[in-house]
């Protein structure tokens, strides 16, 4: 101590430098809170983007699958008409070869596009891809099964494009 200075300055001084530290030793803390929690928005705010990335390539991977739904649906008529032309009676074998191979080509094309048929003769009714146009006495089959097929129905990648048309047996 020098001889000038007095015992109670001294502790001013002290106490001020601690009364500095303190007041540091606070601010570091609340930066370091202020710190933490930008760290913790960043991680959430690339969570959330993250989410979304994996929403949006759901969105078109589902978009890609059902793309083609609408043309698809266009086709039923074309496979229809195709299959009522097997039917008819009459000459021109050669004829009914060349719609047969229509048909079959057809029917690659677009099952290779995902379209499946659902043809339920002799199946138990499902009235989710079904769609009963009647019903009819039946000692032979049991009850609510499809004993005739109207029109056959179609599934797109397992979604129901359209339901068969069926008549279905009732309690006889």
């Amino acid at each position: 101590m020098e001889p000038n200075e007095k015992p109670e300055a001294v502790d001013g001084q002290q106490e001020a430098a601690d009364l500095a530290q303190d007041e540091s030793t606070a601010r570091i803390a609340e930066l370091e809170a202020a710190l933490l929690q930008l760290q913790d928005e960043r991680l959430r705010e690339r969570a959330e983007i993250e989410n979304q990335r994996r929403r949006l390539a759901r969105d078109l991977e589902q978009a890609r699958r059902f793309a083609n739904e609408r043309i698809l649906g266009d086709l039923l008529p074309v496979l229809d008409s195709l299959e009522q032309g097997l039917g008819a009676q009459g000459d021109g074998e050669q004829l009914r070869a060349g719609v047969e191979l229509t048909l079959k080509q057809l029917l690659k094309v677009v099952s290779d596009n995902g379209l499946s048929v659902v043809d339920p003769a002799g199946q138990a009714f499902d009235p989710e891809s079904h769609q009963a146009m009647s019903m009819v006495p039946s000692s032979d089959h049991p009850a609510n099964t499809v004993v005739q097929v109207y029109q056959k129905g179609y599934r797109l990648n397992e979604r129901l494009l359209r339901p068969a048309m069926v008549v279905v047996t009732s309690d006889g």
